[in-house]
């Protein structure tokens, strides 16, 4: 052997000396990777998850939220509502009696403008209900009567609607229409003749 093969293999003797650490840290090395990258993607998915779950929670929160303030504008304007009712009754009353002015009437119904005005900035204006079609979730039907208008209009108002097309505080109390019945008595008299 010649003294530079000799050297050579020394050296590649010295690099490695056979000792069990050196083929210890070359082979985990790679293995190591693969779970680390299995533990990286599992806590990714872990972080997606909660943050889905945060998200879900906060958009639950803001539907309670409204939810509640609905709840809490209802229950205030609901106590408003025999208010504004009893107002009604004074103005009628007032126009109706010779013993008060014009200027008594007209206070009153400021007042009552007023009370109104209040109801329909928690979310609940007055509507009339008189020529629409009968709508169960916004009507209380208290009679109905035989009319010339299309069967299931509204022909008058006995008590005003308060409420929106979403909410109703309080369904209008209404007279329906329904198609008139036919005329036994001249439908026989006219199969006589």
């Amino acid at each position: 052997m010649s003294n530079e093969a000799h050297a050579r293999e020394q050296g590649d003797a010295a690099l490695d000396d056979g000792s069990p650490e050196d083929d210890a840290d070359a082979t985990p090395a790679g293995d190591a990777a693969a779970p680390a990258e299995d533990t990286v993607a599992q806590l990714e998915d872990r972080l997606r998850r909660a943050l889905a779950d945060l998200d879900n929670l906060r958009k639950r929160y803001e539907r309670e939220v409204a939810r509640e303030r609905l709840n809490t504008r209802m229950q205030v304007s609901l106590q408003w509502l025999p208010v504004v009712d009893d107002l009604e009754r004074a103005i009628d009353h007032l126009q109706s009696s010779e013993d008060c002015g014009p200027d008594v009437v007209e206070g009153v119904r400021v007042i009552r403008d007023r009370a109104l005005s209040v109801l329909a900035q928690l979310g609940f204006p007055r509507f009339d209900a008189t020529g629409e079609g009968f709508d169960p979730a916004r009507h209380e039907a208290v009679s109905v009567i035989d009319s010339d208008e299309p069967p299931g209009t509204v022909v008058a108002t006995t008590r005003t609607g308060y409420g929106t097309g979403e909410v109703v505080l309080r369904p209008a109390g209404v007279v329906v229409a329904r198609a008139p019945a036919p005329d036994v008595r001249g439908a026989g008299d006219q199969d006589a003749g």
